[in-house]
């Protein structure tokens, strides 16, 4: 059929507030222009991040009902690690809090001052973990992922080449590990192709340094690899994702993603050692290791949404449902990273608006518009994320995070339409100037004023 529906049925709803135009600058401009900011019940479409803000089903309420709340070896624990161990191979896992808190412990490890850690894209958290260890994250692209217009199927390759070439600048004592994103949040939520994949565990083999992916949305990128990678359509994505995993050395998870809970978190490792240092980390920092900051109620939760997340009726539904907000934009001129991506859109928000100078941030002004004109609340991924280091981003980007079971096709057409008047105004748009902000993921907390 042409039309692809929810293969699930709303049982429980949540009422939205519809703000004035009136409320919302008023709203704008208490928040200091920062939409982190501003109240969630202050928003009519919430596109803020699509992390740990997805609808539960059923059949995971039951789990919160189930969950054994007993502080070592709770049966909450055994049934999750069975379930991750089953979908991705491992034998030794650990629950955290949410994935900032796998990445913390994986490089207060691995980290440390002169060591250089490479990855196709860090997202915020995963550089700042990195950087605050006091080691060096590297970006590693392929050319095809700063060009918005350029419809690579798998735009969030790493450049293995670079790689090699990285390597041997600076000599593989200084790496740590190596890290592959899928999919490729910064790089506009673009997959990253099994080949890909297997070449980066192959180069890492060969020089004997431990592969991590960052596999938060590992479920989506398999079902673009069945989608788009030759060879690979007739094979079931549970068996896609089997092999991404058995490729690598260990993984940090955000189960907040393609978990499907509010709260939750992964770190996989092969290594008994690594394992042994990591766990007495988390009994430091998170709790035992049975529960790793959890409750038994989040544990049953996350298991269920790891299998849910499989559901091949399920991931149909949320790439099309994501590229028809893609589709929209793009018919009414307004250019995004193509093709769109899988859990998000990302809109080029220095074509959207070229007037504003990256120093300006145009996606930050971009994303206050949105707020203005419709009270969408999205996010920038540019000069505000990831400037004011030594290399500026390739892209200014505002992103549109579609929250997984939560809006519906109507919900959406809103939020094109939203985007589309805004388009009418854009050069009215004005530049952004920070006036407060913290040393480190400064997005999240700094201040603005129009210029």
């Amino acid at each position: 059929m042409k039309t692809i529906i929810e293969p699930f049925r709303i049982k429980s709803v949540e009422p939205i507030r519809m703000t004035t135009p009136g409320e919302r600058e008023q709203i704008l401009r208490e928040a200091h222009f920062n939409l982190f900011l501003v109240k969630a019940e202050d928003v009519v479409i919430d596109l803020l991040t699509d992390s740990g803000t997805g609808a539960m089903s059923s059949e995971q309420w039951a789990g919160v009902m189930r969950g054994d709340e007993s502080y070592a070896g709770a049966r909450s624990f055994y049934r999750f690690e069975e379930t991750l161990k089953r979908i991705t191979g491992f034998e030794h896992i650990l629950p955290t809090h949410q994935g900032r808190a796998s990445e913390r412990i994986l490089f207060s490890l691995l980290g440390g001052e002169g060591r250089v850690v490479p990855n196709n894209a860090h997202f915020d958290t995963t550089r700042a973990n990195i950087e605050h260890s006091g080691a060096r994250a590297v970006n590693l692209p392929i050319p095809e992922a700063s060009e918005p217009a350029n419809r690579h199927p798998f735009k969030g390759n790493m450049d293995v080449g670079a790689l090699k070439v990285l390597i041997d600048e600076v000599g593989r004592e200084r790496i740590p590990c190596v890290m592959l994103t899928i999919t490729n949040n910064s790089g506009g939520g673009q997959p990253v192709s099994l080949g890909n994949i297997r070449a980066v565990s192959e180069v890492c083999r060969a020089n004997g340094l431990p592969f991590f992916l960052d596999a938060c949305r590992f479920a989506e990128n398999a079902w673009f690899i069945k989608q788009r990678e030759d060879g690979q359509k007739d094979r079931p994505v549970a068996e896609i994702v089997r092999e991404m995993f058995d490729l690598a050395d260990g993984a940090t998870i955000s189960a907040k993603k393609d978990g499907i809970v509010n709260m939750g978190g992964v770190l996989l490792v092969r290594d008994p050692d690594l394992l042994r240092r990591a766990g007495e980390l988390l009994i430091l920092t998170e709790g035992y290791t049975t529960y790793g900051g959890l409750s038994g109620r989040d544990l049953e939760a996350m298991a269920r949404g790891f299998e849910e997340v499989l559901r091949e009726d399920y991931l149909r539904y949320r790439i099309r449902s994501t590229a028809y907000l893609g589709d929209r934009l793009l018919e009414a001129g307004i250019q995004i990273i193509e093709p769109p991506g899988g859990h998000a859109v990302y809109v080029d928000a220095r074509a959207f608006c070229p007037h504003i100078p990256p120093e300006q941030f145009p996606g930050q002004s971009v994303v206050c518009g949105l707020y203005r004109e419709g009270g969408i609340r999205s996010c920038e991924i540019g000069s505000v994320m990831f400037g004011g280091g030594s290399e500026a981003p390739p892209m200014e980007l505002v992103r549109l995070a579609i929250p997984r079971r939560v809006y519906t096709q109507s919900h959406i057409d809103y939020v094109a339409e939203v985007f589309i008047a805004l388009k009418e105004k854009a050069g009215a748009l004005r530049g952004m100037r920070i006036v407060e902000q913290p040393p480190a993921l400064r997005h999240f907390t700094a201040k603005f004023e129009e210029i």
